[in-house]
């Protein structure tokens, strides 16, 4: 697959490909031509990818974990178990408080929808 196409279909940009194979996540063969041409594995990988710095991870941490979902194997040093609960742990915070955060819209929605209400009670 060539680089606009896996970029379409993971949902990036083309830079954000350039980037993840700069920071040695992603690998790319060459045509003679010099342009890129990824497996068909590309888009989940990127996906993956995208997920864990999602979850806060940097490059760095991404770059050890990938080899490990690669192989398949669980066998990870403790410390990057550690980071990785950490992150966790932190997602769990930030999904509370985005619940939170749709609770309190509700709240707002439901006030401004009445039309007697002054929006007053709502703190």
């Amino acid at each position: 697959m060539r680089i606009g196409e896996v970029a379409e279909k993971a949902g990036v940009s083309v830079r954000a490909l350039r980037y993840y194979e700069e920071q040695g996540l992603l690998q790319a063969g060459r045509s003679p031509g010099g342009q890129r041409h990824y497996p068909d594995t590309a888009v989940g990988r990127v996906r993956l990818i995208q997920q864990l710095y999602a979850a806060g991870l940097p490059s760095r941490v991404v770059r050890k974990v990938l080899p490990c979902v690669d192989s398949g194997e669980v066998k990870a040093p403790p410390a990057l178990l550690d980071q990785m609960a950490a992150e966790r742990v932190r997602v769990d915070q930030r999904i509370t408080d985005l619940l939170a955060v749709r609770d309190r819209l509700d709240d707002v929605i439901a006030v401004a929808r009445d039309p007697d209400s002054d929006c007053s009670h709502v703190e």
